[in-house]
């Protein structure tokens, strides 16, 4: 198999109210939009935000949604700054292999920010 390009799609509930998120709050940006999905770069791959998905008031158990969304990024102070300027909530845990930043999107979906 030779692949193209690999691609993650994200069904939501609201689909508006998500994409704002990941467009303004998390600076994906669009590569091409509809009505119903958007097309968002994704470091070499792409996010896609599509209808039709449940939300949740609460993060998201692993028997929910067992899949976790995760940005590896070259400076992690800045890049924590830079959510939290935008009014990121994002919880920092350290580890003895690193550190992750986690967010919880609108829908209840894991983000990790990983340095």
């Amino acid at each position: 198999m030779k692949l193209r390009e690999s691609g993650i799609i994200l069904f939501c509930e609201d689909y508006e109210r998500v994409l704002n998120f990941y467009t303004e709050k998390i600076g994906l940006p669009i590569r091409e939009q509809k009505s119903d999905l958007a097309v968002l770069d994704f470091g070499g791959s792409y996010l896609m935000i599509e209808d039709n998905g449940t939300a949740s008031t609460t993060p998201k158990t692993r028997a929910q949604n067992p899949t976790v969304i995760r940005f590896n990024v070259n400076d992690f102070e800045d890049t924590i700054l830079e959510l939290l300027n935008r009014g990121v909530k994002v919880d920092v845990h350290s580890f003895n292999w690193g550190k992750i930043g986690v967010i919880i999107d609108p829908e209840g979906n894991r983000i990790e920010i990983k340095d």
